[in-house]
């Protein structure tokens, strides 16, 4: 046997062993699913910006990480914070890919997904998330007027942190809310991928 012969016989153990590799991964995600293992289901969304992470309870959607983000972060948080028992699972998480590929695809202007709010740090926070999801597609507000919305005017550096730390970006639409100025403010996936978003949704000229 030469050398062509066996790069070649090479290529197709390895490509063999990849198969059997994926085959036996997702024989284990059939069996989690079936059999209720994962606390948490996760899966990886494509975009213009990048590669994301979209997680889920049987609640909801619990967390989105922005294209930024490692996966290594993101799953550890999860395993953290909710449970250890964290798998992907595609399938569980169908109904979220698909809308984000039509929210980037500009065919959808609203989330139908349930959510789960677990991560969100305290009452307040809670309360302005959830203004913030009521924010139409296209449309911008700011820090004071959630803050004021949710309760409390003169909390927007609070409404700031709150939306600063948001577990669900994208879904609750934290980039909506700008600087009372105008200014566009900061965000978990920085300044740039703010503008961006809000130039997609024509928020911003």
């Amino acid at each position: 046997m030469n050398e062509a012969d066996d790069s070649q016989l090479s290529a197709i153990l390895t490509a063999g062993i990849e198969e059997e590799a994926a085959a036996a991964a997702l024989r284990m995600a059939d069996r989690a699913e079936r059999e209720g293992l994962a606390d948490v289901a996760y899966a990886a969304y494509d975009s213009p910006l990048g590669t994301g992470y979209v997680a889920a309870t049987e609640r909801g959607i619990v967390s989105v990480a922005l294209p930024n983000r490692s996966a290594d972060q993101f799953l550890d948080q999860l395993a953290a914070r909710i449970s250890p028992r964290v798998l992907e699972l595609r399938g569980r998480l169908g109904a979220a890919l698909r809308e984000l590929d039509q929210y980037f695809e500009g065919s959808r202007r609203e989330f139908e997904l349930p959510l789960d709010w677990r991560l969100v740090r305290s009452e307040f926070s809670s309360r302005v998330l959830h203004e913030t999801a009521k924010l139409p597609y296209g449309v911008t507000s700011s820090y004071g007027e959630v803050a004021a919305r949710a309760g409390n005017p003169r909390a927007y550096r609070a409404a700031g942190t709150a939306l600063g730390r948001n577990p669900i970006p994208l879904v609750v639409p934290c980039h909506r809310v700008l600087q009372s100025g105008g200014g566009i403010g900061e965000y978990g996936g920085g300044p740039e991928m703010k503008e961006w978003l809000l130039r997609m949704e024509g928020a911003v000229g």
